[in-house]
């Protein structure tokens, strides 16, 4: 299991949004979002959508699986 801490550093609208589900899904591995004592799955569009802005907070990424590293790496990338 990869876990990184990142600063958000986007607004996310509509777009990113979907565009994070989509880098998301270009992985084997699990990947979630802690953020608020919430905790969310990266491939679900809707689950992305309830946590509302995450602009200018603290999120942890959680990777689980065969490519956990670059998928982690992946997502923090697209939320700096």
């Amino acid at each position: 299991m990869v876990k990184k801490q990142v600063m958000v550093g986007l607004s996310m609208n509509e777009r990113p949004i979907a565009m994070l589900v989509q880098t998301a899904g270009r992985f084997s591995s699990s990947l979630h979002l802690q953020m608020d004592n919430k905790n969310i799955n990266l491939k679900s569009i809707m689950g992305v959508i309830s946590i509302g802005s995450m602009c200018d907070h603290n999120v942890v990424v959680t990777a689980e699986g065969e490519d956990e590293q670059q998928a982690c790496d992946a997502i923090v990338e697209f939320l700096q």
